[in-house]
């Protein structure tokens, strides 16, 4: 498949998952381009669109995860950034209280309700057990709520 192709399906998709976990724009777009280099580098023959998405998920997670591991102390843009990437000022606000979570729950809480993956594809995206996902997926939607009970409306 074709980079453009690529970067016109799945570019808009990538920057929100990089800047929902890296919370920092200019760390997302590098993310997302070391993402498409990889993918260029790659070379390897996909079953079919579904299994090219969930590499491209995969790698700009784990790239998002190593930046975030060397750029501990590096200052963050604000969860504002995120605003012009979603269309209502609700599905905003929803976004903002999933960023507050720890990455282990944001990641498959993001993936399920934003992304509109179901548990099983989440697994395989993330190389973890349906339970494993399930479970996250609880305790995210419990600290949401907790978020939401202490500040109002999500």
């Amino acid at each position: 498949m074709k980079i453009e192709h690529i970067v016109e399906d799945y570019g808009d998709m990538l920057l929100r998952i990089c800047l929902i976990t890296l919370c920092n724009k200019q760390d997302a777009q590098d993310a997302v381009q070391e993402t498409l280099l990889r993918y260029v580098e790659q070379g390897q023959d996909f079953r079919d669109e579904e299994h090219i998405k969930a590499w491209l998920i995969r790698v700009a997670i784990n790239i998002c995860r190593d930046m975030k591991r060397f750029h501990m102390r590096h200052p963050q843009a604000t969860i504002y950034d995120l605003q012009e990437y979603y269309l209502t000022e609700n599905e905003f606000g929803i976004v903002e209280e999933v960023m507050r979570l720890p990455s282990k729950l944001k990641d498959v809480i993001y993936l399920y309700y934003i992304e509109g993956y179901k548990t099983m594809e989440i697994s395989h995206i993330l190389h973890l057990s349906e339970n494993v996902v399930r479970k996250r997926m609880q305790r995210g939607r419990e600290q949401l709520k907790l978020q939401y009970l202490e500040g109002g409306e999500l």
